[in-house]
């Protein structure tokens, strides 16, 4: 959780009016509240467990990147993707927003970079599983898979690393699945996840809000067309170059972040 916090750092969310949920939560007694972790624990392993023994997955999802101009404004940048996952060291994503459209493949040996928008592509040899290039991805090449702590190969080590704070909040309901709702804090960072109810846990919606920034900052994901195991679509994970597109140098490809017209000012 916290390299997730380290690529909030310099980004940015919507603040939002808490006292009604804080007095009730402080009114819990003892009890209950460890009672309410114990079962809050459960749940996420429960999903930790549902998604490492799936080997085939894909979704859609939307994304909500919020940056903080130096005049104290919030900004939300959204995008849409599609991700398809095949253990233990192939994906395919592509993700698509106002200021680019950008394709990633990984067949277990060769990652390819293919800016849709401007069609070009770049390759750089990654060989390992899907953590190592999750891991690389978010390092090396500053391009983070979106809501990838959820599809390392143990999510609950990933997620609950740092963890100080944990809450049952209830259920809610994400694009018509009634979810349970669980909200967890640590030093960097607070994050809720909204977990389908059922014998399918999956992810519904992923919320990550930045406390070492000034206007807590947030990254959202939510999942929708959530499919496993035979409903996905075969995929071969290699690039073919249908549209002629140009390689380039990887420093040459256009960021996936942030548009031209944004500068990233100085970390504090």
């Amino acid at each position: 959780m916290d390299k997730i916090a380290r690529q909030l750092i310099d980004s940015s969310t919507i603040r939002f009016a808490g006292a009604g949920l804080a007095l009730i939560v402080g009114l819990s007694i003892p009890n209950a509240a460890h009672a309410d972790e114990a079962y809050a624990k459960n749940l996420l392993k429960s999903m930790s467990d549902y998604l490492t023994a799936q080997k085939n997955i894909s979704f859609n999802y939307d994304t909500n990147f919020e940056v903080i101009t130096k005049e104290k404004q919030n900004l939300a940048l959204a995008a849409s993707g599609t991700t398809v996952i095949s253990r233990p060291d192939k994906i395919r994503n592509m993700r698509a927003g106002g200021f680019v459209d950008m394709e990633v493949l990984f067949d277990g040996t060769t990652l390819t970079l293919f800016g849709k928008n401007t069609n070009t592509y770049t390759q750089v040899a990654v060989p390992g599983t899907l953590d190592h290039l999750i891991d690389e991805l978010r390092e090396k090449y500053d391009r983070p898979v979106p809501g990838a702590d959820l599809f390392v190969s143990n999510p609950q080590e990933s997620l609950m690393n740092g963890v100080t704070n944990i809450k049952d909040l209830g259920s809610g309901v994400i694009g018509g699945v009634e979810c349970d709702h669980l909200a967890f804090r640590s030093k960097a960072v607070d994050w809720q996840i909204w977990i389908a109810q059922g014998e399918r846990p999956y992810p519904c919606r992923y919320v990550i809000t930045s406390k070492q920034v000034a206007g807590g900052p947030q990254y959202s994901i939510q999942f929708s067309n959530w499919k496993t195991g035979d409903e996905v679509a075969a995929d071969d994970f290699t690039f073919n170059n249908s549209t002629n597109a140009q390689k380039i140098d990887l420093k040459d490809l256009p960021g996936d972040t942030l548009p031209k017209n944004f500068v990233r000012g100085p970390g504090k």
